[in-house]
């Protein structure tokens, strides 16, 4: 029955091919995808991915049933937590200006099973998110006519009652589906010309919207008689915030071009703050115009703008609006056709996915074939899915990448830069290769003779602290941690990290609701992992990080990627069950593809290293100088098989 068990050394194999990070090619600048964007360009699309029709319908939602003209401080909130988040994006998409987005910022560090997982939890966000864009945007369409086009549908077609389906087939979204996916793959430059046009209308009528509606304010609407400015209180201003934190989401498009961008490390970084800063702003003041122009418990949820134009008698103006929504819907349209078609392009390349997806059209230079297909995948959804009852799982996916990025800083900030020669600190445990004794009274040995060459510079840097090894001024209280590779310490004080704010969300979210826990224990415990979190966090920082380069860093390492973690996932924890249960199907699902074909086809696999034979080694002797003897030392492989020994005069120098 024993033999049956897998060995420890196949386990340890195994977990190792699980975690393998990608390697990343000398020039990263290198691709086969045609650098044409710039940091204007960049702008747009992430503008686009994240001004759609949230402005029109998100902002009069949340302040009618959550709250109130207080939805401003909530937009405020939101920005600033969704910045910790971009700015994890702007670091990654600068160091490494490749395509992929969160899949390849995790995969260059954490490990290979989770950038798949969350490469598979990307693509349905983008293929249900695009699909419920278009939904919405017929939807808002067919309003304007009075649902002429449904009934139309409904008469002629006939209407479905069947679960997770929709009630009547939407051929108007699945056409603009198949257009917008026509347009895309034209290439780069046609796609981000477009967006030029849709969203310079979108932000024509925007400013409309707020030189109209400051011209129309009436400050009265935020005073006690109406309810006053936070009607909820702060429990309503923190419920807002997490709804409209949903909002900012559309940022990530510009990391997933990145290797289209002609100067990623510096056009990444800015498009990233640029539209951040544009689109918070525009959420914020479309806010204060409409709780200032009608009286906020007074708002029509579907269509606040329009509503608010025409009891304020510009009934003109809800054309215009209307305009404005159905433009920012396309942008969004185009940004998530965009993006998700280059992240499966990403897969693909590294062998995880279906090679077929890794094929770049020669003349437009874009995957045309994941375009194509997913962008059919996408209009199948729109057709005939009730997309009302997954719509909340894209919150899940996209909470989940943002938690992984900012892992992901902290664990690649305290790494050795590519080309570094490990080095331990002072007294501490030296590299396996080559293996050298802790005393100058012990035998060096060496794989190769060039190996002793490198010990005189190997002494003359030993007090140079290499990244991820603990600072000068901590080893005389942490000693014990001298004896860890560089990195090893703080790769362990990221998961304790992230598993104390798994457990400090559960007791905020779940410990009086759900558990019932009595004060005592419920105070004890958000201590105990209050204090898990914040020794974490302060183990991490007592480690030398990486010293500043010339790409965009975020500041305050690792305070920054540790707030944007626990935010996260505290939001992910205030979903329902269903979502959960849903995701839990999905990642079943990616992880059958994964173990069925991803880590067999990985390009990793060949870039392991083959079992290599020694043919001789070298041991050096300890001896007054830096001219040491050397001496060739037969492997006891050869000695078995009475091999015959090496000369050791030919070994000295």
């Amino acid at each position: 029955m024993a033999r049956w068990l897998p060995r420890s050394t196949d386990l340890t194999r195994f977990c190792q091919k699980l975690n393998r990070v990608k390697t990343l090619e000398d020039d990263m600048m290198e691709t086969s995808f045609n650098r044409c964007l710039s940091t204007i360009d960049l702008t747009l699309l992430g503008i686009g991915g994240m001004v759609g029709s949230g402005l029109y319908v998100l902002t009069g939602t949340v302040a009618k049933e959550i709250a109130g003209p207080a939805v401003i401080v909530s937009f405020i909130i939101a920005g600033f937590a969704s910045l910790l988040a971009a700015l994890c994006y702007a670091e990654f998409g600068a160091r490494v200006p490749k395509t992929g987005s969160a899949y390849m910022f995790t995969y260059v560090s954490v490990g290979e099973i989770w950038a798949f997982l969350i490469g598979w939890n990307v693509l349905l966000e983008y293929m249900i998110g695009g699909a419920a864009v278009a939904r919405a945007w017929s939807g808002y369409l067919d309003s304007i006519f009075n649902h002429k086009i449904k009934n139309f549908t409904e008469t002629h077609v006939g209407a479905w009652q069947v679960p997770f389906l929709a009630r009547y087939p939407d051929f108007l979204a699945a056409a603009i589906l198949l257009v917008a996916t026509a347009f895309i793959s034209f290439g780069a430059k046609v796609s981000s010309w477009l967006n030029h046009v849709f969203s310079a209308i979108s932000m024509g009528v925007i400013l409309f919207i707020l030189i109209m509606g400051f011209a129309l304010a009436q400050p009265k609407n935020w005073s006690t008689q109406e309810g006053g400015f936070a009607p909820y209180g702060l429990s309503g201003i923190m419920a807002g915030t997490a709804t409209c934190f949903y909002a900012f989401v559309g940022f990530d498009v510009i990391a997933a071009s990145s290797e289209e961008a002609r100067n990623p490390q510096r056009a990444v970084p800015r498009a990233i703050a640029f539209s951040l800063g544009l689109a918070t702003g525009a959420y914020i003041l479309v806010s204060v115009v409409l709780t200032l122009m009608v009286p906020w418990h007074t708002l029509d949820p579907d269509s606040a703008l329009a509503d608010a134009f025409y009891r304020r008698g510009y009934s003109w103006a809800g054309f215009l609006v209307a305009a404005g929504s159905i433009c920012a819907m396309n942008t969004v349209l185009l940004s998530n056709l965009f993006s998700l078609p280059r992240i499966v392009y990403a897969m693909a390349e590294d062998g995880l996915f279906f090679q077929v997806f890794s094929r770049v059209h020669p003349r437009t230079q874009v995957p045309v074939v994941g375009i194509v297909v997913f962008g059919l995948l996408m209009a199948l959804l729109a057709l005939v899915f009730d997309l009302e009852a997954l719509v909340q799982f894209l919150s899940i996916g996209t909470l989940l990448a943002y938690t992984f990025v900012a892992a992901s800083i902290i664990v690649l900030r305290f790494q050795q830069q590519k080309g570094d020669v490990p080095v331990p600190a002072a007294g501490g445990r030296p590299n396996p290769e080559p293996h050298e004794g802790p005393s100058s009274g012990e035998l060096k040995e060496y794989e190769s003779f060039s190996d002793k060459l490198q010990l005189v510079d190997r002494d003359k840097s030993k007090e140079q602290r290499e990244p991820g090894q603990l600072k000068a001024a901590f080893e005389p209280y942490l000693e014990f941690l001298s004896d860890f590779y560089p990195g090893e310490v703080v790769t362990v004080a990221v998961v304790t990290l992230m598993v104390s704010a798994i457990c400090l969300c559960s007791i905020l979210v779940f410990g009086n609701t759900h558990l019932h826990l009595p004060t005592w224990s419920y105070s004890l415990l958000l201590v105990l992992f209050s204090l898990g979190f914040l020794l974490s966090l302060l183990l991490i920082w007592a480690h030398e990080q990486q010293h500043s380069t010339q790409t965009f860093q975020i500041p305050l390492v690792p305070l920054s990627p540790a707030l944007s973690i626990i935010l996260n996932i505290y939001l992910m924890l205030k979903l329902s069950y269903m979502t959960w249960l849903r995701f839990a199907i999905w990642l079943l699902l990616g992880l059958l593809v994964y173990f069925g074909y991803g880590i067999w086809h990985s390009k990793e696999n060949l870039r392991e290293p083959q079992p290599q034979r020694v043919s001789a080694r070298y041991v050096v002797f300890p001896g007054g100088s830096l001219e040491e003897r050397v001496q060739a030392v037969q492997p006891s492989s050869q000695a078995a098989a009475g091999l015959p020994d090496t000369d050791t005069d030919d070994c000295k120098r």
